[in-house]
């Protein structure tokens, strides 16, 4: 990538590869034609091939919307009538299916932590014990407020040991991190196309167990986000309502630019060399990290503000020189900038990046 050009390092949306900007220039299609409903077969053929999961129990169901999009079809698609769920919180987007529950009129409970904090294990057990009627567990697999990569393989035996659904928001990590769908008993999962995927905004998707539609077996709560009428007319070709057709181009064609970089895997390690060289740079020169590299996810590590900052004049500094970062939320907002190394970014980019925050850096001190 050229210095001309603004390298993105918030968490999406992200750089785009020429070949998948290029795929939004593909003919105009009615989404109601045998060549559409060819693209979206193909796309969830893909999505489910990322983590080798088969279609005769699995399905990957599209949707036109964002990542909180998903997030919602999933909870409100997923947890029956019946049903009483559990959400654990220790960032925003925990925070956010909470209030997903409680817009819907879902009965949950919740296993609450500071931001910071990794997941309370023995917490979450005693709140278990205590509540028996739990049928249903959502948690952020990578929550992007502070750059955590939550412990899923434990809370994942934990649901299995119970006989608990498991509902996994992996918005920020499918297709970079681990997800093992099988083994850690993953009921369903929320994710989009416009992080780790590298496609643009406007779809986003909910894999899920065939089998978790017919467990649910409840009078919708909602239209257009309802996952068992997505999944009936996906399975037959069709589409309940209209979807963002260029937007599913690009995504076609992410997905065959990551099989043919190697995988899921091959961007994690891509991901990880440029986190590294992105925390290495910066610790060199005394900007510390939020969280140790063993608890943060390779897609985006947060990092306390260089001293005599504010977040407004780092951005706009940096900015200025062709690099967005993100800022903190809530309590955080105003002592933490986040960096993240999704999209058709290179180590030239990030090694730049690096020696113009030393640069401004050196302007003040």
């Amino acid at each position: 990538m050229t210095n001309d050009k603004m390298i993105l390092l918030n968490p999406g949306p992200v750089n785009l590869s020429d070949r998948v900007r290029n795929a939004l220039l593909c003919p105009d299609l009615c989404h109601r034609e045998v060549e559409f409903s060819q693209l979206q077969s193909r796309i969830r053929e893909q999505l489910l091939q990322v983590y080798d999961l088969e279609g005769d129990r699995w399905a990957a169901v599209l949707l036109t919307g964002s990542g909180t999009a998903a997030m919602e079809a999933m909870v409100s698609s997923l947890v029956p009538r019946n049903g009483k769920l559990l959400v654990i919180e220790n960032g925003v987007y925990g925070e956010r299916l909470s209030k997903i529950a409680k817009i819907h009129d879902i009965n949950y409970i919740t296993l609450s932590h500071p931001w910071d904090a990794e997941i309370d294990i023995k917490g979450l057990i005693k709140l278990l014990d205590e509540n028996t009627d739990i049928t249903h567990l959502a948690v952020v697999h990578h929550e992007t407020t502070t750059g955590r990569l939550n412990n899923l393989i434990e809370v994942a035996a934990i649901c299995q040991q119970r006989r608990i659904e498991l509902l996994v928001d992996a918005v920020s990590s499918f297709g970079a991190e681990e997800l093992n769908f099988t083994d850690w008993g993953i009921t369903a999962c929320a994710a989009t196309a416009n992080k780790c995927l590298h496609g643009v905004p406007g779809t986003s998707f909910v894999i899920l167990r065939r089998d978790a539609l017919l467990l649910a077996n409840t009078i919708p709560r909602t239209l257009y986000l309802d996952l068992a009428t997505y999944c009936q007319q996906q399975d037959k070709g069709g589409t309940p309502f209209t979807q963002s057709v260029q937007t599913f181009y690009a995504l076609a064609e992410a997905l065959q630019e990551m099989v043919e970089a190697g995988g899921w895997r091959a961007r994690h390690r891509s991901y990880s060399q440029l986190a590294n060289l992105v925390r290495d740079g910066l610790a060199s020169i005394g900007i510390k990290p939020l969280l140790s590299s063993g608890s943060s996810s390779v897609v985006l590590n947060a990092y306390y503000l260089p001293d005599n900052f504010s977040y407004e004049e780092f951005h706009d500094q940096l900015k200025a020189q062709n690099y967005v970062i993100y800022s903190g939320q809530g309590n955080l907002a105003q002592s933490v900038f986040r960096v993240s190394t999704m999209g058709a970014i290179t180590q030239a980019d990030m090694e730049r990046f690096v020696s113009v925050v030393e640069k401004i850096i050196a302007l003040v001190t």
